[in-house]
């Protein structure tokens, strides 16, 4: 038994490493999501289905995870696009491209969100010419779906990227050889050993987007029932004190993005098993 310990054991200090990595996923990880339960359960059954099932909470809900979802599946199908782009073509500007791919990382949200409103609003240089067309973005759900597909896309281009990189082009040359079409190979073929990977950056962009605020405040306009995410309601909670109905609100984000994510890693479980038979 000892000596099959040992064998898995494989990094040297693996006790003080294995100590050090259970203290520190605690205190960034595991006491912080405590907390929300343990405020929490001060508040009675009652109490806490009053908060959270009240109409605006639900609205912004509603908002939250409907644009969140809405945007990592335009960052799925775009970034799916750009990743395969970048990888398998050679063209001027491509390295200016890959970099600009980074640049929702180091932009700060907030000037995200300032300059998105300041094209999209009614008088900017993009809202303008949809004005006419009685499309309205600024202030509206549409924007709140347009800042989170920025600030989304990274995570799919680059999870995907390294994927696309390993393919091996002789399997596509071999499916041709044989009489499948492109569009066969590309289903059959590429598509289910890409597919872990892209239902990994979906979620990577979904969670991203989720517990977004700094971008959206500014592109919303924080409307009640209309374009109030749970986020600021939670913010606004806080700056009235109301600790209790904060975490209550958080609480039900926490579970219900908790779900979505087992549900969605469980799909990633069957489609790398099903690529392994």
């Amino acid at each position: 038994m000892a000596k099959a310990w040992k064998q898995r054991s494989i990094l040297p200090g693996f006790g003080l490493s294995m100590g050090f990595t259970v203290v520190y996923l605690s205190l960034i990880v595991l006491f912080p999501l405590s907390a929300i339960f343990i405020k929490t359960s001060g508040l009675t059954w009652a109490q806490f289905w009053h908060i959270v099932t009240d109409a605006r909470v639900v609205a912004s809900y509603k908002i939250s995870f409907g644009t969140a979802f809405g945007a990592a599946l335009v960052n799925a199908v775009f970034g799916f696009i750009l990743a395969w782009v970048l990888v398998r073509y050679h063209f001027p500007g491509k390295r200016f491209i890959d970099a600009l791919v980074d640049l929702p990382f180091a932009l700060p949200t907030a000037v995200a969100g300032i300059a998105l409103t300041t094209i999209y609003s009614q008088n900017g240089w993009v809202g303008r010419l949809l004005e006419p067309l009685g499309i309205k973005v600024a202030f509206t759900p549409i924007g709140i779906m347009l800042a989170l597909t920025f600030i989304g896309i990274p995570f799919v281009v680059r999870t995907l990227q390294p994927v696309i990189e390993e393919l091996e082009k002789e399997i596509e040359e071999a499916a041709v050889s044989l009489g499948a079409h492109r569009f066969t190979t590309f289903t059959k073929v590429l598509f289910p050993q890409l597919f872990p990977a892209l239902l990994a950056g979906f979620t990577l962009a979904f969670a991203r987007a989720v517990g977004e605020y700094g971008s959206v405040v500014f592109i919303s306009g924080n409307m009640p029932m209309k374009t109030e995410i749970a986020p600021l309601l939670i913010m606004t909670k806080l700056e009235q004190y109301d600790y209790a109905g904060a975490t209550a609100i958080a609480l039900v984000m926490l579970v219900i993005s908790f779900v979505m994510l087992l549900i969605i890693n469980f799909l990633q479980w069957r489609a790398n098993r099903f690529n392994t038979q």
